[in-house]
């Protein structure tokens, strides 16, 4: 039983953490994404509930996530555009709108008081 409580790499290289060790693992972790890029994700009975990754890998994933979304917004498009170029510059226009409307949803939370 103590060994289901210890970290152990998953098969897509992920290191499992159970929560309830990674309090005291916590440093030992963040040192390991830092320094060997090695992610774990914490584990509530043995189900991925977070990741512990690094600020540049999380703003990657950010940043594609953007990107997705707008290629889908404009691949949605009805007429499609006609060229490559009109693609692109509907794409990059569309990215421009999801990064002002994320910026302001940081800025609201960024703003926000609890009563």
């Amino acid at each position: 039983m103590a060994s289901d409580l210890e970290p152990r790499i998953a098969e897509d290289g992920i290191q499992e953490v159970p929560l309830t060790r990674a309090r005291a693992l916590l440093t030992r972790l963040i040192e390991q994404v830092r320094e060997d890029g090695l992610v774990s994700a914490l584990t509530v009975r043995g189900r991925r509930r977070a990741y512990l990754v690094t600020p540049s890998a999380f703003e990657t994933a950010l940043s594609d996530r953007r990107m997705v979304e707008a290629f889908h917004f404009v691949a949605g498009e009805r007429p499609q555009p006609e060229t490559t170029q009109d693609f692109l510059t509907q794409m990059a226009r569309k990215l421009m709108e999801i990064e002002e409307r994320d910026a302001h949803a940081v800025k609201r939370w960024a703003d926000y008081e609890p009563d």
